[in-house]
């Protein structure tokens, strides 16, 4: 008698071989869901207008302050990347709309129904989901530092600098920023199921809630401000060592971003697609 096992009568709780080859293959299906839907090049079309927008004018707010009559103001030379980070406190909006779109459209069509049915799994479809908009994010922040830093250098002038190693070092840290946004936006989008709704809770917590808490300064209340995603991030991509190190600020950041992910886990295997 044969002693190899059948694939098919292989017990129910033994992992398949090809388990790695099924996750791979809803990653290849979320890449394709979002490189094939319009909405995903509108929107890394809008996030480099937003951007380029954004560094042009604060490149002039910039180079006007410093040659106008009040040296208040004056900022001196100002590194392109700073012009960068400032930029992306808009330009996030725009981004983390793909993270957000990503599995609030499924529900709102019903083919998450399908992708459950495709992938049982809810835990690997959302982590297939955080890949892909995470490689996605990451590599959209990318195109747009360099936009960006494109657009802020000439109007800079002589009250800019752009060291290669800096600039590019800031491009990084926006694009690692962008990416852990879109993730965060995938969490709760799996969690509240509403692009309204997840939105309006994105800006209490990206900025509402964190200026809220900072506008008294009280030094306790500040504290708290600085754990929230937004304040976090900024501290990152600027490479503070006040009130923290940059590296907390990046755990931080990827703290809150792995908690949604958690937390829309838990709410897709409680409640049906």
């Amino acid at each position: 008698m044969s002693t190899q096992t059948d694939a098919n009568t292989r017990p129910a709780n033994t992992p398949a071989a090809g388990a790695p080859a099924t996750f791979r293959g809803a990653v290849a299906a979320e890449w394709t869901k979002l490189s094939s839907v319009r909405s995903t090049w509108w929107t890394a079309l809008a996030g480099l207008l937003v951007m380029v927008a954004s560094a042009g004018q604060l490149a002039i707010y910039v180079a006007n302050d410093n040659t106008n009559d009040d040296p208040t103001d004056d900022l001196g030379i100002v590194t392109v990347g700073s012009v960068l980070i400032d930029s992306v406190e808009l330009t996030q909006y725009v981004v983390l709309a793909l993270g957000l779109l990503a599995i609030t459209a499924e529900f709102t069509s019903g083919t998450i129904r399908t992708t459950l049915q495709c992938t049982p799994s809810r835990g690997r479809v959302l982590l297939a989901k955080a890949v892909v908009t995470g490689a996605v994010t990451f590599a959209l922040g990318l195109l747009l530092g360099g936009v960006g830093a494109l657009a802020a250098r000439p109007v800079l002038g002589e009250w800019g600098s752009a060291p290669a190693a800096g600039t590019i070092g800031d491009i990084v840290a926006v694009s690692t920023y962008l990416a852990l946004i879109s993730v965060l936006a995938l969490g709760l989008g799996a969690a509240l199921r509403s692009a309204v709704l997840t939105i309006v809770v994105l800006l209490a917590t990206l900025m509402i809630v964190p200026l809220s808490l900072q506008n008294p300064d009280i030094d306790v209340l500040n504290r708290i401000a600085d754990a929230f995603p937004g304040v976090a991030g900024g501290h990152f991509m600027s490479g503070d060592t006040e009130p923290y190190p940059s590296l907390v600020g990046l755990l931080l950041l990827a703290g809150w971003a792995g908690a949604a992910l958690l937390l829309g886990r838990a709410v897709l295997r409680r409640r049906d697609a």
